[in-house]
């Protein structure tokens, strides 16, 4: 039988990977398929584009999300801080990674702690949506929100790494209604995100039937956990396995427009394999709200804060001269702008 890691040895051992390997997707974004027309005369001021929005009662400077990705150990606490610190001197969101941990062993909950350094993000907790199947409910998701005075909760579906990890939770029956109750009774929104397989139409309209307040699409073309599984598994046989799921998963614009077709109306965020503003201006003129990174601010952050609030004014800025130089003023109108769609 394949040994189990403590959690905490985990949360080590995902850092470490993602930091030192390759764990990228075989498949694209599907971004490279969309353009915006170049505007040789904007007849606009790139000082003046508005990239201003507010959400969850949070106003945010850029449509910049820093994807959930770590927290329960020491060296992930620093890099949370971090991240943080840079969040409230850029004004954009955050999402903590998995709060399981903190609930299981309340000595680990500093680790995603950072309002103390940034009390006006926009902060996400978060939860692996499949323990709703191992005993927790309504109340343990209030107690993560509460542990980091979150303003909304990611519940994260991840039922492809759990089914290629030693031990992995892989009873994922039932799991709609419980959704659907945590919705119900939590004091703030919650947002369901995949964590880089993308979102399908089937999907996106049952979470929609649930009751959520967005979806976080994480779709194909970036990180694959699958291929982090592989490079921690204990065993040849999990080796293997995981190996075979590297080109798995929807792509990241498929996933948006999967769930703008399905529930048109849903807070969308995407995710999964963004590269830079660019690729975050696509994504917001598809239908999503936020566009969120995750590897290179964890590549920042392993170095210092400094790092993490040059890579978010570098993004920044990046999503500034997308809307300049395509004529666009603000987040309003950059939706629908695309063009020179490619088999999508």
């Amino acid at each position: 039988m394949s040994k189990v890691a403590p959690i905490t040895e985990r949360k080590d051992d995902h850092i470490k990977i993602n930091l030192e390997r390759d764990v990228r997707s075989a498949l694209t974004t599907g971004l490279e398929k969309f353009h915006f027309t170049h505007q040789a005369l904007p007849e606009l001021n790139l000082d003046e584009i508005s990239t201003n929005l507010s959400l969850f009662g949070k106003k945010l400077s850029a449509p910049i999300l820093v994807s959930s990705m770590t927290g329960g150990t020491k060296a992930a606490g620093e890099i949370n801080m971090r991240l943080a610190e840079a969040a409230q001197a850029c004004g954009v969101a955050l999402g903590v990674g998995s709060q399981r941990a903190a609930l299981e062993h309340p000595e680990q909950a500093a680790s995603f702690q950072v309002r103390k350094v940034a009390p006006n993000i926009l902060l996400f907790a978060n939860l692996g949506a499949v323990q709703l199947n191992h005993g927790y409910g309504p109340d343990e998701c209030q107690r993560a929100v509460d542990m980091i005075e979150a303003d909304a909760l990611y519940l994260h579906l991840n039922p492809l790494q759990e089914a290629v990890q030693a031990g992995g939770d892989t009873n994922w029956k039932g799991l709609a209604k419980k959704i659907e109750l945590v919705c119900s009774k939590l004091g703030v929104p919650v947002v369901v995100k995949e964590v880089g397989w993308g979102i399908s139409e089937q999907t996106a309209k049952i979470l929609s039937d649930c009751g959520v307040a967005g979806i976080d699409v994480a779709g194909a073309g970036g990180t694959s956990w699958s291929q982090v599984e592989m490079h921690r598994a204990p065993d040849e046989f999990l080796r293997n396995l995981a190996a075979t799921f590297v080109g798995w998963g929807i792509p990241t614009a498929e996933s948006i427009l999967n769930v703008q077709q399905a529930a048109p109306e849903m807070l969308t965020f995407a995710s999964g394999g963004l590269k830079d503003g660019l690729d975050i201006a696509k994504c917001i003129a598809l239908g999503a709200t936020l566009g969120g990174m995750a590897g290179q601010f964890l590549k920042a952050a392993a170095i210092s804060t400094e790092n993490v609030v040059e890579m978010m004014k570098l993004t920044h800025k990046q999503i500034q001269v997308t809307m300049f130089a395509a004529g666009i003023r603000d987040l309003p109108t950059l939706n629908g702008k695309l063009t020179n769609q490619k088999g999508i």
